[in-house]
Protein backbone atom coordinates (compact mmCIF):
# COMPACT_ATOMS: atom_id res chain seq x y z
CA UNK A 1 0.00 0.00 0.00
CA UNK A 2 2.58 2.50 1.46
CA UNK A 3 2.92 4.25 -2.40
CA UNK A 4 2.71 7.67 -3.36
CA UNK A 5 -0.58 9.50 -4.40
CA UNK A 6 -1.98 12.10 -6.44
CA UNK A 7 -4.62 12.60 -4.76
CA UNK A 8 -7.14 15.43 -5.16
CA UNK A 9 -9.66 15.69 -2.18
CA UNK A 10 -13.15 17.17 -2.80
CA UNK A 11 -12.02 20.83 -1.57
CA UNK A 12 -8.99 20.81 -3.83
CA UNK A 13 -10.56 19.57 -7.08
CA UNK A 14 -12.20 23.07 -7.48
CA UNK A 15 -9.09 24.44 -7.53
CA UNK A 16 -7.90 22.51 -10.61
CA UNK A 17 -7.12 24.86 -13.61
CA UNK A 18 -7.21 21.62 -16.52
CA UNK A 19 -10.21 21.31 -18.34
CA UNK A 20 -10.64 18.92 -20.29
CA UNK A 21 -12.77 18.19 -23.22
CA UNK A 22 -16.65 17.96 -23.75
CA UNK A 23 -18.36 16.35 -26.04
CA UNK A 24 -18.05 18.50 -29.25
CA UNK A 25 -15.05 17.92 -31.93
CA UNK A 26 -12.29 18.60 -31.21
CA UNK A 27 -10.49 20.06 -34.40
CA UNK A 28 -7.05 22.10 -33.21
CA UNK A 29 -6.62 24.59 -35.56
CA UNK A 30 -3.83 24.89 -37.69
CA UNK A 31 -0.74 25.91 -35.45
CA UNK A 32 -1.82 24.66 -32.45
CA UNK A 33 -1.21 21.17 -31.30
CA UNK A 34 -4.17 18.51 -30.41
CA UNK A 35 -6.13 19.50 -27.58
CA UNK A 36 -5.36 17.71 -23.93
CA UNK A 37 -7.94 15.38 -22.84
CA UNK A 38 -9.12 14.99 -18.90
CA UNK A 39 -9.56 11.57 -18.04
CA UNK A 40 -11.18 11.33 -14.54
CA UNK A 41 -10.70 8.76 -11.77
CA UNK A 42 -12.86 7.91 -9.20
CA UNK A 43 -12.18 6.14 -6.12
CA UNK A 44 -12.64 5.47 -2.28
CA UNK A 45 -9.76 7.13 -1.11
CA UNK A 46 -10.56 7.81 2.34
CA UNK A 47 -12.62 6.76 4.80
CA UNK A 48 -14.09 3.22 5.21
CA UNK A 49 -12.66 2.22 1.79
CA UNK A 50 -9.76 3.70 1.89
CA UNK A 51 -7.65 0.97 3.67
CA UNK A 52 -8.57 -1.23 -0.14
CA UNK A 53 -8.24 1.63 -2.40
CA UNK A 54 -6.29 4.20 -1.10
CA UNK A 55 -2.73 3.41 -3.31
CA UNK A 56 -5.24 2.41 -6.33
CA UNK A 57 -4.37 5.90 -8.31
CA UNK A 58 -1.33 4.07 -9.17
CA UNK A 59 -2.79 1.73 -11.76
CA UNK A 60 -4.90 4.52 -13.69
CA UNK A 61 -1.59 7.10 -13.39
CA UNK A 62 1.10 4.80 -14.99
CA UNK A 63 -0.83 3.55 -17.15
CA UNK A 64 -1.89 7.42 -18.43
CA UNK A 65 2.20 8.39 -18.03
CA UNK A 66 2.66 5.31 -20.38
CA UNK A 67 0.27 6.44 -23.06
CA UNK A 68 1.81 9.96 -22.95
CA UNK A 69 5.20 8.63 -23.57
CA UNK A 70 3.92 7.18 -26.48
CA UNK A 71 2.77 10.69 -27.85
CA UNK A 72 -0.76 10.27 -26.43
CA UNK A 73 -3.82 9.80 -28.31
CA UNK A 74 -2.92 10.73 -31.58
CA UNK A 75 -1.24 13.68 -30.57
CA UNK A 76 -4.05 14.64 -27.76
CA UNK A 77 -1.68 14.63 -24.02
CA UNK A 78 -3.69 12.71 -21.44
CA UNK A 79 -4.51 14.65 -18.42
CA UNK A 80 -5.29 12.74 -14.98
CA UNK A 81 -8.16 13.98 -12.51
CA UNK A 82 -7.99 11.50 -9.39
CA UNK A 83 -10.79 12.18 -6.77
CA UNK A 84 -11.92 11.17 -3.79
CA UNK A 85 -15.38 10.46 -2.96
CA UNK A 86 -14.36 9.56 1.00
CA UNK A 87 -16.61 5.96 1.12
CA UNK A 88 -19.77 8.62 1.44
CA UNK A 89 -22.55 8.07 0.03
CA UNK A 90 -23.68 11.33 -0.14
CA UNK A 91 -20.73 12.84 -1.46
CA UNK A 92 -20.40 10.45 -4.63
CA UNK A 93 -22.93 12.39 -6.57
CA UNK A 94 -20.87 15.43 -6.04
CA UNK A 95 -18.05 13.86 -7.22
CA UNK A 96 -19.41 12.94 -10.37
CA UNK A 97 -20.68 15.82 -11.37
CA UNK A 98 -17.45 17.62 -10.25
CA UNK A 99 -15.95 15.41 -13.11
CA UNK A 100 -18.09 16.38 -15.38
CA UNK A 101 -18.61 20.12 -14.52
CA UNK A 102 -14.21 19.80 -14.85
CA UNK A 103 -14.69 18.67 -18.30
CA UNK A 104 -13.35 15.05 -17.93
CA UNK A 105 -13.86 13.46 -21.48
CA UNK A 106 -14.45 10.25 -19.86
CA UNK A 107 -14.61 8.65 -16.36
CA UNK A 108 -13.00 5.82 -14.89
CA UNK A 109 -14.53 4.41 -12.07
CA UNK A 110 -13.12 2.03 -8.77
CA UNK A 111 -15.54 2.93 -6.74
CA UNK A 112 -17.95 0.59 -4.19
CA UNK A 113 -20.72 3.86 -4.34
CA UNK A 114 -20.55 5.03 -8.43
CA UNK A 115 -24.06 3.05 -8.47
CA UNK A 116 -25.67 5.82 -6.71
CA UNK A 117 -24.46 8.68 -9.35
CA UNK A 118 -24.43 6.61 -12.68
CA UNK A 119 -27.36 8.83 -13.62
CA UNK A 120 -25.20 11.67 -14.05
CA UNK A 121 -22.39 10.32 -16.23
CA UNK A 122 -25.68 8.59 -18.72
CA UNK A 123 -27.32 11.62 -18.66
CA UNK A 124 -24.22 13.81 -19.71
CA UNK A 125 -23.33 11.30 -22.16
CA UNK A 126 -19.42 10.67 -20.50
CA UNK A 127 -18.50 7.34 -21.46
CA UNK A 128 -17.23 5.63 -18.33
CA UNK A 129 -15.35 2.18 -17.50
CA UNK A 130 -13.55 0.53 -14.13
CA UNK A 131 -14.67 -1.99 -12.37
CA UNK A 132 -18.13 -3.73 -12.35
CA UNK A 133 -18.03 -4.61 -9.04
CA UNK A 134 -20.53 -1.82 -7.32
CA UNK A 135 -23.55 -2.50 -9.04
CA UNK A 136 -25.74 -3.95 -11.64
CA UNK A 137 -26.23 -0.43 -13.73
CA UNK A 138 -23.06 -1.93 -15.91
CA UNK A 139 -25.55 -4.21 -17.50
CA UNK A 140 -28.81 -2.44 -16.77
CA UNK A 141 -30.56 0.17 -19.42
CA UNK A 142 -29.90 3.06 -19.98
CA UNK A 143 -26.06 2.68 -19.25
CA UNK A 144 -25.11 2.17 -22.46
CA UNK A 145 -22.23 4.57 -21.78
CA UNK A 146 -20.43 1.83 -19.21
CA UNK A 147 -18.00 -0.06 -19.81
CA UNK A 148 -16.83 -2.87 -17.49
CA UNK A 149 -12.85 -2.71 -18.27
CA UNK A 150 -12.82 -6.77 -16.04
CA UNK A 151 -15.71 -8.03 -16.77
CA UNK A 152 -17.79 -6.64 -19.69
CA UNK A 153 -20.41 -6.26 -18.63
CA UNK A 154 -23.11 -7.60 -15.78
CA UNK A 155 -26.66 -9.99 -15.88
CA UNK A 156 -28.75 -7.52 -13.63
CA UNK A 157 -30.54 -10.46 -12.59
CA UNK A 158 -27.05 -11.92 -10.58
CA UNK A 159 -27.37 -15.25 -11.66
CA UNK A 160 -25.83 -18.26 -9.53
CA UNK A 161 -21.98 -19.13 -10.90
CA UNK A 162 -20.87 -22.60 -10.62
CA UNK A 163 -17.14 -20.93 -10.28
CA UNK A 164 -17.04 -20.67 -6.41
CA UNK A 165 -19.10 -23.61 -5.45
CA UNK A 166 -17.02 -26.11 -7.54
CA UNK A 167 -13.57 -24.15 -5.61
CA UNK A 168 -15.26 -24.76 -2.18
CA UNK A 169 -16.11 -28.40 -2.53
CA UNK A 170 -12.66 -29.29 -4.46
CA UNK A 171 -10.62 -27.53 -1.44
CA UNK A 172 -12.46 -29.65 1.03
CA UNK A 173 -14.87 -26.98 2.64
CA UNK A 174 -18.70 -28.98 3.33
CA UNK A 175 -20.00 -26.25 5.77
CA UNK A 176 -19.77 -22.38 4.50
CA UNK A 177 -19.77 -18.95 6.09
CA UNK A 178 -20.66 -16.15 3.41
CA UNK A 179 -20.56 -12.87 4.31
CA UNK A 180 -21.13 -9.63 2.27
CA UNK A 181 -21.53 -5.54 2.58
CA UNK A 182 -25.46 -4.44 3.42
CA UNK A 183 -25.02 -1.40 1.68
CA UNK A 184 -23.41 -2.58 -1.19
CA UNK A 185 -25.47 -4.57 -4.05
CA UNK A 186 -22.49 -6.41 -5.37
CA UNK A 187 -21.27 -7.24 -2.03
CA UNK A 188 -24.29 -8.62 -0.46
CA UNK A 189 -25.53 -10.15 -3.97
CA UNK A 190 -21.71 -11.79 -4.26
CA UNK A 191 -22.51 -13.64 -0.59
CA UNK A 192 -25.78 -15.12 -2.00
CA UNK A 193 -24.70 -16.49 -4.68
CA UNK A 194 -21.60 -18.14 -3.34
CA UNK A 195 -24.04 -19.95 -0.94
CA UNK A 196 -26.40 -20.86 -3.55
CA UNK A 197 -23.18 -22.13 -5.78
CA UNK A 198 -22.27 -24.29 -2.84
CA UNK A 199 -25.32 -25.87 -2.12
CA UNK A 200 -25.13 -26.55 -6.15
CA UNK A 201 -22.47 -28.71 -5.85
CA UNK A 202 -23.70 -30.29 -2.64
CA UNK A 203 -22.31 -28.39 0.73
CA UNK A 204 -23.82 -26.78 3.48
CA UNK A 205 -24.71 -23.04 4.05
CA UNK A 206 -24.13 -22.22 7.96
CA UNK A 207 -23.89 -18.74 8.16
CA UNK A 208 -25.44 -15.98 5.44
CA UNK A 209 -24.91 -12.43 6.62
CA UNK A 210 -25.21 -10.00 4.07
CA UNK A 211 -25.90 -6.68 6.41
CA UNK A 212 -22.25 -6.26 7.68
CA UNK A 213 -21.37 -2.69 7.72
CA UNK A 214 -19.21 -0.84 5.15
CA UNK A 215 -15.80 -1.54 6.55
CA UNK A 216 -16.51 -3.41 9.76
CA UNK A 217 -13.77 -4.61 11.49
CA UNK A 218 -15.17 -6.07 14.84
CA UNK A 219 -16.22 -9.41 14.45
CA UNK A 220 -16.44 -11.18 17.81
CA UNK A 221 -20.38 -12.18 17.69
CA UNK A 222 -19.68 -13.59 14.16
CA UNK A 223 -17.13 -15.70 15.04
CA UNK A 224 -18.86 -17.14 17.88
CA UNK A 225 -22.40 -17.76 15.63
CA UNK A 226 -20.08 -19.28 12.71
CA UNK A 227 -18.54 -21.69 15.36
CA UNK A 228 -22.04 -22.69 16.52
CA UNK A 229 -23.11 -23.46 13.53
CA UNK A 230 -19.48 -25.40 12.73
CA UNK A 231 -18.75 -23.54 9.30
CA UNK A 232 -14.98 -24.82 7.76
CA UNK A 233 -15.10 -23.13 4.64
CA UNK A 234 -15.56 -19.13 4.46
CA UNK A 235 -16.04 -16.70 1.50
CA UNK A 236 -16.27 -13.42 2.43
CA UNK A 237 -17.06 -10.74 -0.15
CA UNK A 238 -15.79 -7.44 0.98
CA UNK A 239 -12.46 -5.28 1.29
CA UNK A 240 -9.51 -6.57 2.87
CA UNK A 241 -9.87 -5.18 5.76
CA UNK A 242 -13.09 -6.77 6.82
CA UNK A 243 -11.81 -10.07 5.20
CA UNK A 244 -9.05 -10.00 8.11
CA UNK A 245 -10.65 -9.33 10.37
CA UNK A 246 -13.44 -11.77 10.03
CA UNK A 247 -10.64 -14.24 9.61
CA UNK A 248 -8.73 -13.61 12.62
CA UNK A 249 -11.88 -13.27 14.76
CA UNK A 250 -12.94 -16.71 13.48
CA UNK A 251 -9.44 -18.32 14.51
CA UNK A 252 -9.57 -16.64 17.96
CA UNK A 253 -13.11 -18.01 18.33
CA UNK A 254 -11.16 -21.69 17.38
CA UNK A 255 -13.35 -21.79 14.52
CA UNK A 256 -11.36 -24.69 12.48
CA UNK A 257 -11.37 -23.57 8.56
CA UNK A 258 -10.93 -26.26 5.54
CA UNK A 259 -11.38 -23.87 2.60
CA UNK A 260 -10.97 -20.00 2.74
CA UNK A 261 -11.42 -17.80 -0.55
CA UNK A 262 -10.73 -14.38 -0.53
CA UNK A 263 -12.29 -12.40 -3.40
CA UNK A 264 -9.32 -9.44 -3.04
CA UNK A 265 -6.32 -9.63 -1.21
CA UNK A 266 -3.40 -10.71 -3.53
CA UNK A 267 -1.77 -7.84 -2.66
CA UNK A 268 2.03 -7.50 -1.03
CA UNK A 269 1.15 -5.38 1.59
CA UNK A 270 -0.24 -8.21 3.17
CA UNK A 271 2.38 -10.27 3.47
CA UNK A 272 4.25 -10.52 6.64
CA UNK A 273 1.47 -8.46 8.15
CA UNK A 274 0.17 -9.10 11.71
CA UNK A 275 -2.59 -10.85 9.89
CA UNK A 276 -0.58 -12.76 7.51
CA UNK A 277 0.01 -15.74 9.83
CA UNK A 278 -4.07 -16.15 9.92
CA UNK A 279 -3.93 -16.24 6.46
CA UNK A 280 -1.26 -19.31 5.71
CA UNK A 281 -2.69 -21.93 3.12
CA UNK A 282 -5.67 -19.57 2.47
CA UNK A 283 -6.46 -18.97 -1.06
CA UNK A 284 -7.26 -15.68 -2.68
CA UNK A 285 -8.72 -14.62 -6.16
CA UNK A 286 -6.89 -12.89 -8.77
CA UNK A 287 -9.24 -11.32 -11.51
CA UNK A 288 -6.26 -10.27 -13.45
CA UNK A 289 -3.15 -12.63 -14.80
CA UNK A 290 -0.79 -12.80 -12.01
CA UNK A 291 2.69 -11.38 -12.27
CA UNK A 292 4.21 -14.54 -11.60
CA UNK A 293 3.04 -15.99 -14.73
CA UNK A 294 4.48 -13.21 -16.82
CA UNK A 295 3.17 -12.44 -20.58
CA UNK A 296 3.54 -9.36 -22.93
CA UNK A 297 0.81 -7.53 -20.44
CA UNK A 298 2.00 -8.14 -17.36
CA UNK A 299 5.69 -7.06 -18.50
CA UNK A 300 4.19 -3.99 -20.09
CA UNK A 301 2.20 -2.92 -16.53
CA UNK A 302 5.14 -3.82 -14.63
CA UNK A 303 7.68 -1.76 -16.43
CA UNK A 304 5.21 1.31 -16.79
CA UNK A 305 4.70 0.85 -12.74
CA UNK A 306 8.51 0.57 -12.06
CA UNK A 307 9.11 3.70 -14.09
CA UNK A 308 6.46 6.07 -13.29
CA UNK A 309 5.18 4.60 -9.75
CA UNK A 310 8.57 3.68 -8.87
CA UNK A 311 7.71 -0.05 -7.92
CA UNK A 312 10.47 -2.20 -6.49
CA UNK A 313 11.28 -5.47 -8.50
CA UNK A 314 9.42 -7.86 -6.04
CA UNK A 315 6.15 -5.69 -6.17
CA UNK A 316 2.82 -6.55 -8.02
CA UNK A 317 0.03 -4.77 -8.13
CA UNK A 318 -3.06 -4.27 -5.83
CA UNK A 319 -6.21 -5.80 -7.20
CA UNK A 320 -7.29 -1.56 -6.87
CA UNK A 321 -4.38 -0.97 -9.04
CA UNK A 322 -4.64 -3.45 -11.61
CA UNK A 323 -8.70 -2.22 -12.18
CA UNK A 324 -7.59 0.92 -12.35
CA UNK A 325 -4.76 0.49 -15.36
CA UNK A 326 -7.61 -2.10 -17.11
CA UNK A 327 -10.12 0.73 -16.70
CA UNK A 328 -7.31 3.40 -18.26
CA UNK A 329 -6.53 1.24 -21.12
CA UNK A 330 -9.92 0.62 -22.48
CA UNK A 331 -11.01 4.21 -22.01
CA UNK A 332 -7.34 4.67 -24.33
CA UNK A 333 -8.73 2.35 -25.99
CA UNK A 334 -11.97 3.87 -26.93
CA UNK A 335 -10.05 7.39 -27.64
CA UNK A 336 -7.74 5.30 -30.02
CA UNK A 337 -10.38 4.01 -31.79
CA UNK A 338 -12.33 7.45 -32.20
CA UNK A 339 -9.94 8.83 -34.63
CA UNK A 340 -7.68 11.91 -34.50
CA UNK A 341 -10.96 14.36 -32.95
CA UNK A 342 -12.54 11.73 -30.98
CA UNK A 343 -16.00 13.03 -29.21
CA UNK A 344 -17.61 10.99 -26.48
CA UNK A 345 -20.38 9.64 -28.45
CA UNK A 346 -17.77 8.21 -30.78
CA UNK A 347 -16.07 6.42 -27.97
CA UNK A 348 -19.33 4.92 -26.87
CA UNK A 349 -20.39 3.71 -30.05
CA UNK A 350 -16.68 2.58 -30.77
CA UNK A 351 -16.24 0.63 -27.50
CA UNK A 352 -19.95 -0.94 -27.95
CA UNK A 353 -18.53 -2.00 -31.23
CA UNK A 354 -15.25 -3.41 -29.64
CA UNK A 355 -15.66 -7.55 -30.13
CA UNK A 356 -12.49 -8.71 -28.94
CA UNK A 357 -10.55 -6.88 -25.26
CA UNK A 358 -8.63 -8.68 -23.13
CA UNK A 359 -6.68 -5.88 -21.19
CA UNK A 360 -3.29 -6.66 -23.45
CA UNK A 361 -3.60 -10.62 -21.98
CA UNK A 362 -3.92 -9.60 -18.46
CA UNK A 363 -7.46 -10.67 -18.20
CA UNK A 364 -8.70 -14.34 -18.21
CA UNK A 365 -11.38 -14.11 -20.61
CA UNK A 366 -12.37 -12.37 -24.23
CA UNK A 367 -14.73 -9.44 -23.69
CA UNK A 368 -17.23 -9.03 -26.75
CA UNK A 369 -19.05 -5.48 -26.06
CA UNK A 370 -21.01 -5.86 -28.95
CA UNK A 371 -23.04 -8.40 -27.35
CA UNK A 372 -22.49 -8.82 -23.89
CA UNK A 373 -24.45 -6.08 -22.11
CA UNK A 374 -26.40 -6.74 -19.97
CA UNK A 375 -25.17 -10.53 -19.85
CA UNK A 376 -22.38 -12.50 -17.93
CA UNK A 377 -19.22 -13.35 -19.63
CA UNK A 378 -19.68 -16.78 -20.48
CA UNK A 379 -17.42 -17.87 -17.94
CA UNK A 380 -16.46 -16.37 -14.94
CA UNK A 381 -12.49 -17.19 -14.51
CA UNK A 382 -10.01 -16.56 -12.29
CA UNK A 383 -6.36 -17.56 -10.91
CA UNK A 384 -6.06 -18.88 -7.88
CA UNK A 385 -3.06 -17.74 -5.47
CA UNK A 386 -2.16 -19.77 -2.13
CA UNK A 387 -0.42 -17.67 0.68
CA UNK A 388 2.88 -19.33 1.87
CA UNK A 389 5.75 -18.33 4.40
CA UNK A 390 7.29 -16.08 1.89
CA UNK A 391 4.91 -14.66 -0.37
CA UNK A 392 1.48 -15.84 -2.49
CA UNK A 393 2.17 -19.06 -5.06
CA UNK A 394 -0.65 -20.10 -8.16
CA UNK A 395 -2.56 -22.78 -7.06
CA UNK A 396 -2.51 -23.64 -11.00
CA UNK A 397 -1.10 -22.12 -14.05
CA UNK A 398 -4.58 -21.54 -15.70
CA UNK A 399 -7.83 -19.57 -14.09
CA UNK A 400 -10.38 -21.51 -12.49
CA UNK A 401 -13.89 -20.98 -14.29
CA UNK A 402 -17.42 -21.51 -13.56
CA UNK A 403 -21.07 -20.94 -15.70
CA UNK A 404 -23.64 -19.22 -14.71
CA UNK A 405 -26.86 -21.54 -14.09
CA UNK A 406 -29.44 -21.62 -15.99
CA UNK A 407 -32.64 -19.64 -14.47
CA UNK A 408 -30.92 -18.34 -11.23
CA UNK A 409 -30.94 -14.86 -9.68
CA UNK A 410 -30.16 -13.39 -7.08
CA UNK A 411 -31.13 -9.90 -7.75
CA UNK A 412 -34.30 -9.83 -5.42
CA UNK A 413 -32.87 -11.76 -2.29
Amino acid sequence: MGLRLAKVSLAAATLLGVLGVLSGPMAPSASAAPAPITIAYISSLTGPGGPQDASSPAGFLARIDLQNAQGGVHGHKLVPLVLDDQTNPADIATVVQLAISKGAFGIVSQSPLFFLAAKYPQQAGVPVTGSYDDGPEWGQQPYTNMFASDEGSVDPKYPVNTQLGDLFKKLGGSVLGAYGYGISPSSSRAAIATAKSFEHAGGKVGVLNTSVPFGAVDFTTDALIAKQHGINALSPAMDGNSNYALATALEQAGVKLKAVVFATGYEPGVIHSPVWNTLQGDYFLSLFRPWDLPNAGTRQMQAAMEKYQHFTKSQFPTFGQAEAWAGADLMIKGLEMAGKNPTRPAVIKDLRGLKAYNDNGQLPITINYSTIFGHDPAQTCAWIMKAVKNGFVPWSTKPFCGTDLPGTSTASS
